[in-house]
């Protein structure tokens, strides 16, 4: 079974390449923002958990150093024993037993008597309820821990050193689940105690979860809203289109003069815009063309075949003489010798501009070509008193098909007799010059108009009737000379004065 596939418009296209590339930056960015943040997060409770663990080690070393000043020698156990607990003396004062309560005064007694707390205080977390500490001494027994732990404790260092914990300048980073809770804990390993600070990671989960549901929330909003403002940019950029294909399907084949209309700013609409109008005015030129042709092609056709029906029409209408017979037959045959140089001179065009006449290019002795092209002409001239004067450079070669340039030669030197008058005089030239084989071929003639001039190379173009008078052609010489040297890489100029005469160059490129 065929299923037809779903057309989607540009603009949608546009709309949903837009929203994918819209979807996928915010994803990235939602995850980076969200990694980040957490990173962030438990980056900063690791540095407060590590400075409080510090500033607790700091308090126990100056105690330490109070508690070994010189004493009255004692004879009993117990005072060694009391000697050694009193660096953990401080931490059961009334000022600071509940050190994770509220931050105290400036003026209070804690403050006065410990400035170091003030820095344990500043690394707490709001909540510093769930702040949990634990002090353990040098023989591995639990020598304080905050009031908040009642019954559990944290784990100590040795314990988690021997699990293969990673000891990093003497600290280790790890979560402990306690009451079902889990928290991040440091314990940091000190010359005498051990200190272990634990926060429960609830909050920072929570927070972390409040990101991620807002951002779920959000982005879905932000892509309907970043999608339809697409959609919108690709409508009204594509809109110039749209009129664009309405004014195209209104011009036809009978309206080529029609042109789209521009849009007002200079982008990629405006320069397609402009190409397509140049596209439509070369097919009206190339429509154009082919009317003109069309009718000169009938024009041309019509005249000798009317004359070859009139002939034929009187020849059958009464009996004629032998003479007569062979008059009518010669007049005949005049007019079918003119149709068949139209027709070749049409199959010659056509085949040339649909690329089926391949240049042979040879080496051609130009120079030579030229002398035997006037001396054809030659005879034309002499019967009506033209003067020709030849100037040819000698040996001048070139690379190119001898029987095609014989013909653009004849064409043009031919022209240049036909149309110069009688006692006139036509100048042939040859030479090289720059790299190039210059031939200019310059007569006496009648001229042609300057407003005719740019059509010459038209097919069957005929300058005004006056000057053609008399003169038999087709009007598709010129058409062929100018395809001929093209084909070999030539250029072909031609400059006219009216009543004065014409002048014709054509150059070519040296072999």
């Amino acid at each position: 079974m065929y299923v037809r596939p779903v057309k989607i418009t540009l603009r949608v296209r546009l709309a949903i390449v837009y929203g994918t590339l819209v979807a996928a930056t915010l994803v990235a960015f939602a995850a980076i923002t969200y990694v980040t943040v957490s990173n962030e997060l438990y980056k900063n409770l690791d540095a407060s958990l590590s400075r409080a663990t510090s500033s607790l080690l700091s308090v126990l070393r100056k105690e330490q150093a109070q508690s070994q000043r010189p004493l009255p020698k004692l004879r009993s156990s117990k005072r060694r024993v009391a000697r050694e607990t009193d660096m953990f003396s401080v931490l059961q004062r009334t000022s600071l037993r509940d050190f994770v309560g509220p931050i105290p005064g400036v003026d209070s007694l804690a403050y006065e008597l410990e400035p170091v707390w003030s820095a344990v205080y500043e690394h707490m977390l709001l909540n510093s309820s769930n702040y949990w500490m634990q002090v353990v001494d040098t023989r591995g027994e639990i020598a304080w821990r905050s009031e908040n732990m009642m019954s559990d404790s944290l784990p100590l260092f040795t314990d988690l050193v021997a699990q293969g914990a990673a000891v990093i300048d003497d600290k280790i980073y790890t979560y402990y689940w306690i009451r079902g809770e889990r928290y991040r804990i440091v314990l940091s390993k000190g010359d005498v105690a051990d200190v272990t600070a634990a926060y429960p990671v609830a909050e920072i989960d929570a927070t972390l979860r409040r990101l991620f549901s807002l951002m779920l929330y959000s982005l879905p909003l932000v892509l309907a809203m970043s999608v339809f403002a697409g959609w919108l940019v690709a409508r009204r950029s594509l809109r110039p289109v749209d009129v664009i294909a309405t004014s195209a399907r209104t011009i036809t084949a009978s309206n080529l003069g029609l042109r789209l209309p521009m849009p007002a700013s200079n982008d990629e609409i405006a320069r397609l815009t402009e190409t397509l109008n140049e596209m439509i005015a070369r097919l009206e030129s190339s429509f154009d063309q082919i009317k003109q042709f069309t009718s000169d092609a009938s024009h041309e056709l019509k005249t000798p075949l009317a004359i070859l029906m009139g002939e034929l029409e009187v020849a059958l209408r009464r009996p004629l003489s032998a003479e007569e017979y062979r008059t009518t037959l010669a007049s005949c045959l005049e007019e079918v010798i003119r149709l068949t140089h139209v027709v070749q001179g049409l199959l010659d065009i056509s085949r040339a501009e649909t690329g089926q006449v391949q240049i042979v290019r040879q080496p051609v002795r130009l120079s030579a070509l030229v002398a035997d092209v006037c001396d054809d002409v030659m005879l034309i001239a002499e019967t009506r008193h033209i003067d020709v004067t030849t100037q040819i450079q000698p040996s001048i070669t070139i690379a190119g098909d001898r029987v095609r340039l014989h013909q653009a030669l004849l064409n043009v030197i031919e022209n240049a007799v036909k149309y110069t008058p009688d006692h006139g005089s036509v100048r042939i030239e040859v030479d090289a010059v720059d790299n190039r084989v210059r031939v200019v071929v310059a007569d006496t003639g009648v001229g042609i108009p300057a407003d005719q001039l740019p059509h010459i190379y038209d097919r069957f173009f005929r300058v005004d009737k006056a000057r053609s008078k008399n003169i038999h052609g087709t009007g598709l010489g010129l058409s062929i000379v100018k395809w001929i040297v093209d084909a070999h890489e030539g250029t072909i100029d031609t400059r006219s004065t009216e009543g004065r005469g014409t002048t014709v160059e054509i150059t070519f490129p040296l072999r």
